[in-house]
């Protein structure tokens, strides 16, 4: 016994437990899927299951081990709202410095457009049809797109603690393909392989029905290696080499793309406190490239962002969040400009010349918790398109959307939501339309 606790502990989270008075509701919802975890201990001759209930009066040593290795995984600095549950079955090596898991959420979404249907299961301001097309002024739809399985490895080595993750969704063609989402191995502070970008902050947006979210959410996935490390229990620094991934606007017998030879590098420094509750300024800096085919020359023009946000528990029944992001060049990162090709586009002034224009983002959202099972969202994002030099008239000017969404989590992994979305889109010469939608979804995690 004494062994399983020491190398349990010695893999287990850091982040430090608020008292129970002043715990924001969202952190007891946790501890109520928490409590549906058990931990198989391979152990012996016969395997025995060992459960961790948050409500007793006092958990054994290797209890409190146990339950913060299943915490960590609510912890994880890009954990988004929509991310499955932990497991509900972990299994415990033998040499007790192992827990593995394979988890999921079967997740089905429906949805009813009025007033100008949009062209697929997204609610994205830019997609708005600027007219209205006649014929498609109101749509039903459902997908089935976010059902996911994951698999899970956390243990220890004689090079440190590990964590092993492979996460994939069905949201191809149709909402059905099965996709690769997330595949990394995490050692010590460093991590390798395709994960969320360094510069994004999942946690920092507000829970919705719909997958697409604010319109300036930041949710590029890349293959990239990063260092994080956390120091003081209060401060968390990362930086991170990435795969560069480019939208450049290209015209046929004058700009051509160019290879990428360079990666991408982010960053980000942020200070926590709670238990979910963090500040972060993150920055990003890219190499984007194209070749002039009228002067045969290629050119490499800098893009950079940078991004503020929060998630905060001013009380414990009211979570706060906040976004805002601004740059040049990085407009295939963010939700709305990413159906475009916004990091590189043409001079009108120049004839053969790209420029990477500026884009400003930012989402407001507030959650209150009626219980730890019952809970409202409300958001307000918006993302605007800065170019330097005249556009077509009919080009993206900005776009917002409002939203205001309900969940029930009937049983622990069990979860119903509802959500109404308010989106608008204005061109460049002020001709705008309005989209509106109303969701539903129901999901259960395993």
């Amino acid at each position: 016994m004494k062994k399983t606790v020491l190398a349990l502990a010695a893999i287990s989270c850091s982040c430090a437990v608020a008292p129970a008075a002043t715990r924001s509701l969202v952190a007891a919802h946790t501890d109520s899927v928490v409590n549906t975890t058990r931990i198989i201990d391979l152990e012996g001759n016969s395997p025995r299951v060992v459960r961790i209930d948050n409500n007793a009066e006092e958990l054994t040593p290797q209890q409190d081990s146990l339950r913060n290795q299943v915490v960590a995984f609510y912890y994880d600095q890009f954990r988004h709202s929509q991310d499955p549950e932990a497991p509900t079955f972990l299994f415990m090596s033998k040499s007790s410095n192992l827990l593995m898991g394979i988890g999921g959420v079967v997740r089905m979404r429906g949805w009813y457009d009025w007033g100008g249907a949009m062209p697929g299961s997204a609610f994205a301001p830019y997609l708005i049809p600027i007219p209205e097309n006649p014929a498609n002024t109101r749509q039903l739809g459902t997908t089935p797109a976010g059902t996911a399985l994951f698999f899970q490895m956390v243990g220890r080595s004689k090079l440190g603690s590990y964590r092993l993750y492979i996460e994939a969704n069905f949201n191809g063609y149709g909402g059905r393909d099965f996709h690769l989402k997330k595949a990394y191995a995490t050692l010590g502070d460093l991590t390798i392989g395709y994960a969320n970008s360094t510069f994004s902050d999942p946690a920092a947006l507000a829970p919705t029905v719909d997958a697409q979210g604010a319109t300036n959410k930041l949710s590029n996935t890349d293959v990239l290696v990063r260092y994080m490390h956390t120091f003081r229990n209060r401060w968390t620094m990362a930086v991170s080499v990435e795969n560069p991934s480019s939208k450049i606007s290209v015209t046929d017998g004058v700009t051509a793309k160019t290879s990428q030879w360079l990666p991408d590098f982010a960053a980000f420094m942020q200070y926590q406190w709670g238990e979910g509750e963090h500040v972060r300024l993150a920055g990003i800096v890219r190499t984007l490239g194209y070749r002039d085919l009228l002067a045969s020359k290629n050119h490499n023009v800098a893009g950079w962002a940078v991004q503020l946000s929060s998630v905060a528990h001013p009380l414990p029944p009211v979570t706060t969040y906040l976004t805002f992001n601004y740059g040049h060049g990085y407009g295939g990162l963010t939700n709305d400009l990413l159906a475009g090709n916004y990091d590189l586009i043409a001079n009108p002034e120049v004839a053969g010349e790209l420029y990477a224009p500026r884009s400003l983002g930012y989402c407001v959202g507030v959650q209150y918790n009626f219980t730890p099972a019952l809970y409202a969202s409300a958001s307000f994002s918006q993302t605007h398109f800065l170019p330097r030099y005249a556009v077509a008239a009919d080009e993206y000017r900005y776009g917002w959307c409002a939203d205001i969404n309900v969940f029930w989590n009937i049983l622990p992994r069990l979860q119903v939501g509802a959500e109404f979305d308010l989106g608008r889109r204005m061109n460049q010469d002020g001709t705008n339309r309005y989209a509106r939608r109303v969701g539903a979804m129901c999901q259960f995690s395993f």
